[in-house]
């Protein structure tokens, strides 16, 4: 398969299956009716070419390039047998399909995992010219899973010297056996260099397993973490285990990231995060959130579209980032949406950043800075007094799929912020700020088709507004069927697709009080 540029040209897929839960084996199997619409698939979002695509698995940077795989079913347009797919990127923004990297084997197919880059050739599995790459994954033997055994998850590893071209299965998968427990998955290794080791956090059902290793291939088992911890509506899938700076205090924290299917803020699927110490042992909340329950507001997106979502490995001391990724979709509906030969997309590239509050820490999120480099054609406006209904942005003016729009408005008061994207084929997404409920949201349920699933569009997702800022302040990422939004310099973000008639063509904003908007800036993307 010949790799395929994902800019201004339409890529095919949207919609995929995460770390699995057992439900969702046999409920997905069934391939549902699928309007085919290339019209909805993003230009700024990775998309497969064809087939169904979920989590981002695996992803590292090396030699200028960004390396992206995901669970893949090539075959079909709903979850199946998983692969590792590929894509390549020099700026995280255009993307470049390559020849599936993992394919099912004798052990299970290929379910989410990690991929570290071995600098120091402690696998011993490198040619000695080049560090090897070292991926970790699940393997899922399907077989065991219907006799009944409980033991059909183990983890095995693959490994590259091309810099992730090509991959080789080790001789002796698996590298860590099961002990029984049927959800024993999604593992995530980092180099731990206090302890010069690598650590694994392995999703186990409701809570977190860390294993350590001084090779990749032989793992004993640390410690627990979270059975009294954070929500727990659903099974623990996708971790991810990382050391934060805290803002420019050089102060520095452990942050754990958790998906979580059922569970999330606005129902189905979701990612977690938990702040505090790890000593190579064990992961300790910090005292501020150490009696973090089953309702709260630790969330990387409250959006009902962003889960799974892990961070690159390898990124260069220089760089400093703490890049993240999602998978677009939620598992109510992943397999139901409206697009036939590819179903799925990925969130835009995002830094996360660790900042301290007077009472905790929160993570925000910002699109990546290289997307400043698509920008064009731009509208800019100054204290646009807004009364009843006011457009902002009329049709002809720019096109908002895809766009970048930044609002800034000044006093924020405990009033309804009200913005709708339109169309005239009487669509409309509403998102902003609702007074009654002191919570940012997102309404879809007039922005389109909506009527392949009851739980995509019956009720308004909802966000705390966690600043304290005067200013209200949002970034949005508008694409031909996600819009990505920002709040309050990313303390609070929201992702959520949807499936127009035809594209939006307007912005209006409205409140039932009279506001002013400092500052707009409305700006096209564009690969030109």
């Amino acid at each position: 398969m010949r790799p395929v540029l994902i800019c201004l040209t339409v890529l095919l897929s949207f919609l995929s299956f995460s770390c699995k839960d057992d439900e969702k084996s046999t409920a997905l199997n069934t391939e549902t009716p699928a309007q085919s619409n290339e019209d909805f698939r993003p230009q700024f979002h990775f998309t497969p070419k064809s087939g169904w695509m979920n989590d981002p698995n695996g992803m590292f940077y090396l030699d200028g390039t960004y390396h992206l795989f995901f669970q893949h079913n090539p075959d079909d347009n709903v979850w199946g047998p998983m692969h590792w797919g590929h894509a390549t990127s020099k700026d995280l923004i255009v993307w470049e399909e390559q020849p599936i990297a993992l394919e099912p084997d004798e052990h299970g197919t290929i379910f989410s995992g990690s991929a570290v880059v071995d600098h120091q050739n402690t696998s011993g599995l490198g040619d000695g010219n080049t560090p090897p790459v070292i991926a970790i994954f699940t393997y899922h033997d399907a077989e065991r899973e219907q006799e009944g055994a409980n033991d059909f998850q183990t983890q095995g590893i693959a490994y590259s010297t091309d810099a992730g071209k090509t991959w080789t299965k080790y001789e002796n998968n698996p590298v860590l056996g099961n002990p029984g427990i049927r959800d024993f998955r999604d593992p995530k290794v980092v180099w731990y260099e206090e302890g010069n080791k690598w650590i694994m956090s392995l999703a186990v059902q409701d809570h977190i397993k860390f294993y350590s290793s001084s090779n990749l291939l032989d793992w004993e088992h640390l410690s627990d973490f979270g059975k009294n911890s954070g929500n727990h509506g659903g099974v623990w899938e996708c971790p991810d285990l990382f050391k934060m700076q805290v803002g420019d205090t050089g102060e520095e924290r452990w942050v754990l990231l958790v998906s979580i299917n059922p569970g999330g803020p606005n129902g189905g699927s979701a990612t977690q995060y938990f702040v505090g110490d790890f000593d190579g042992t064990t992961f300790t909340l910090d005292e501020s959130v150490e009696d973090i329950g089953e309702e709260h507001d630790y969330w990387v997106d409250f959006g009902k579209d962003n889960y799974a979502g892990v961070t690159w490995s390898n990124i260069p001391q220089e760089d400093g980032r703490h890049i993240f990724m999602g998978w677009m979709s939620n598992w109510q509906y992943a397999n139901e949406v409206p697009t036939e030969t590819w179903r799925s997309a990925m969130t835009i590239a995002r830094t996360l950043d660790l900042k301290k509050t007077a009472a905790t820490y929160r993570i925000t999120s910002s699109p990546v800075k290289e997307l400043e480099n698509y920008k064009t054609d731009g509208i800019t406006k100054q204290n646009i007094q807004i009364e009843a209904e006011t457009e902002i942005i009329k049709n002809g003016e720019i096109s908002l799929s895809p766009s970048v729009v930044e609002v800034n408005i000044s006093n924020f008061k405990e009033q309804d912020y009200i913005f709708q994207l339109k169309n005239d084929a009487g669509n409309v997404l509403e998102f902003g700020y609702d007074a009654g409920e002191a919570a940012y949201y997102i309404d879809r349920s007039q922005s389109g088709i909506t009527d392949f699933n009851e739980d995509f569009a019956s009720k308004r997702s909802l966000a705390p507004r966690l600043s304290q800022e005067q200013d209200l302040r949002f970034t949005a990422i508008i694409d031909n069927m996600s819009i990505e939004i920002f709040f309050d310099d990313g303390n609070t973000v929201m992702t959520e697709i949807f499936f127009p008639n035809k594209p939006f063509q307007t912005l209006s904003a409205k409140s039932h009080e009279t506001f002013k908007i400092e500052n707009f800036e409305a700006h096209q993307l564009n690969f030109n």
